[in-house]
């Protein structure tokens, strides 16, 4: 029974102020509401293989973050970055009437995510967050040179021609994502460009907005980090893969300051576990880590609510 229910996967559309949020929706209507949000450069089809194996009294909701999957570009001139992205979530959930939530972030997803909790701690119960740790702290004195990059990057781009898109065969583009995403099996490339492709005269484009590539101009230190984790009420499980993005860092000051904010969160009891698998483990192998999820869901939310 279980299984069927998670099989009936509808589409859903939130009206934003520049078009439309676009995403996927399992499991029952009136299930615990959990949403799931992708990496940078990814889209929601990021979840497909994860959430069969998530406990079926749940409703979760996966989006397309704007300018990524079939969600609509953003304004032309205007910034992407996690401020941004937390206010899409508000009107995402707003949308819905979820007063009450879990969210299950990955790499950028999880930045988002651990953000939005800390901003609005006492909408969220449960936060699952994905070989990333939440917060990305960069090293203060590299700020100014990141910002000015990203800026500089806009700029050169609102005067550059906008319909030079590039088409590809389906197996171009999927040969490109591949070489991108080296670790991403070929399965979990056909599912990324199910919403990650359209389709247009003489092939297909990528759907996402070539501005997600730039720099992303807002930035957080060490200790705007420490102090956001610190505002967030729920309980917090960190799954990091042994081959996944934080290992990849080893050896940097940015590998040290994460190293940090992992601590703390374990000094607030929240859990931090390491799976084998590489950054893409949740959708390349879900196995690896869904009972991890599971278990979280169970003891730490859906167990919370028939007590409370």
């Amino acid at each position: 029974m279980s299984t069927t229910v998670k099989q009936a996967v509808s589409e859903l559309s939130v009206l934003v102020p520049w078009g439309e949020i676009r995403g996927k929706a399992w499991g029952p209507d009136h299930g615990h509401p959990v949403l799931c949000l992708h990496g940078w450069a990814d889209n929601c089809g990021s979840f497909n293989t994860l959430i069969p194996l998530l406990p079926t009294e749940c409703r979760y909701v996966a989006v397309d973050m704007p300018g990524h999957g079939l969600s609509s570009h953003r304004p032309p001139g205007v910034f992407y970055s996690f401020p941004a992205y937390v206010a899409d979530v508000r009107r995402v959930v707003d949308d819905l009437g979820w007063t009450k939530f879990s969210i299950i972030g990955h790499s950028m997803g999880s930045n988002i995510a651990a953000m939005f909790s800390a901003l609005f701690p006492e909408v969220v119960d449960g936060l699952v967050l994905l070989d990333f740790p939440g917060f990305f702290p960069t090293v203060m004195s590299d700020i100014p040179k990141i910002m000015k990059q990203g800026i500089e990057e806009m700029l050169q781009f609102d005067k550059g021609k906008k319909d030079n898109q590039r088409v590809y065969t389906y197996e171009k583009a999927a040969e490109r994502l591949s070489t991108a995403n080296p670790t991403l099996t070929e399965a979990s490339v056909r599912t990324l460009l199910e919403r990650g492709l359209t389709q247009t005269e003489g092939g297909f484009v990528f759907s996402r907005d070539l501005r997600v590539n730039f720099k992303n101009i807002v930035r957080t230190t060490l200790e705007q980090g420490l102090e956001m984790q610190s505002r967030i009420q729920a309980a917090v499980l960190v799954v990091l893969a042994d081959k996944g993005f934080v290992a990849g860092l080893s050896k940097t000051n940015e590998h040290k300051l994460i190293t940090q904010l992992l601590q703390d969160y374990r000094g607030r009891n929240h859990s931090v576990v390491t799976v084998p698998g590489d950054h893409h483990v949740h959708l390349n192998n879900p196995e690896a880590v869904a009972p991890l999820i599971s278990d979280f869901l169970q003891t730490k939310v859906l167990s919370q609510q028939l007590t409370d």
